[in-house]
């Protein structure tokens, strides 16, 4: 069969190999079962364009013809399931393919093209880490997925635990002071960068909250680029919990520094492992 401009190519995504030659797929670089055509044709679709919305009208034109007569519905959701069995995917959790309701479908895992077949040349989008360069950030591709609106909450429980940290620092000086009073040089250093920090901290959260609340679009690329400065910000703030060593205890404080310290990663996850909707 023609597969079009896909004749050639082997798609790289996860531990699957997809040879769009052949029709073969590998998984851990075995064979897995063929899949019928029409599933295959869905996957090699959705492999050409990932991140992107694959419509239901596309699908129905390059699988079945305008003068074809059958059940579009049931044919459609068949070979979808196909597709899932295949690569060990589900609707409810998925890592590979996304459906939007009545809508259709997209491709949500990072994704290699690589050329074979004597042209001699690896082509990777930008969206995958390039192969022998270890990452030490999960991608998207390591994350199951979860519906918008968990990320949304947990994301802004986040920010307004922070806000509240800030707010509440500003609001007692006086005693932050005179808890740093001892420290002499250290203790003005100190109460200096708590108070810029919280200055600053305070429209970071505000902004992140207000981009939850109203879903902007983009907010998980947006919160990529300001990540090197929040986690410098949060690292900082994570040994807050050392101001109330007297109430709390140096055994209590210090567990709530280990737990802040992974706090701004886990920002960071949780919007990954949203839809493309949001992590666009």
């Amino acid at each position: 069969m023609d597969y079009g401009k896909s004749e050639g190519r082997v798609f790289r995504f996860g531990v699957f190999e997809l040879d769009t030659g052949s029709g073969e797929l590998r998984k851990d670089g075995k064979s897995r079962p063929r899949m019928r055509d029409q599933a295959l044709q869905i996957l090699i679709l959705l492999l050409e364009k990932p991140d992107e919305l694959v419509t239901r009208e596309e699908l129905r034109e390059r699988l079945w013809p305008a003068d074809t007569f059958v059940d579009f519905d049931h044919g459609l959701n068949s070979a979808m399931n196909q597709v899932r069995n295949a690569l060990g995917d589900t609707p409810a959790n998925p890592r590979f393919v996304q459906t939007l309701p009545r809508k259709g479908y997209r491709f949500i895992a990072p994704v290699q093209i690589v050329a074979t077949h004597g042209e001699g040349a690896v082509t990777t989008r930008d969206e995958a880490a390039p192969q022998g360069r270890p990452s030490v950030l999960s991608d998207r591709g390591d994350l199951p997925r979860v519906g918008n609106r968990a990320v949304r909450i947990l994301f802004s429980l986040i920010q307004a635990m922070y806000l509240a940290f800030y707010v509440a620092a500003l609001a007692r000086l006086s005693r932050v002071e005179l808890l740093l009073s001892g420290w002499e040089m250290r203790g003005i250093v100190l109460f200096v960068i708590l108070i810029v920090t919280a200055a600053v901290g305070i429209p970071v959260r505000c902004y992140l909250l207000t981009a939850m609340a109203f879903n902007y679009a983009g907010v998980s690329a947006k919160f990529r680029k300001l990540f090197p400065f929040v986690l410098v910000l949060d690292e900082l703030w994570a040994f807050a919990p050392f101001l109330l060593v007297d109430q709390i205890g140096s055994g209590l404080a210090m567990a709530c520094v280990a737990v802040l310290l992974y706090v701004p990663f886990s920002e960071r996850s949780l919007l990954l492992m949203g839809s493309s909707d949001v992590v666009k």
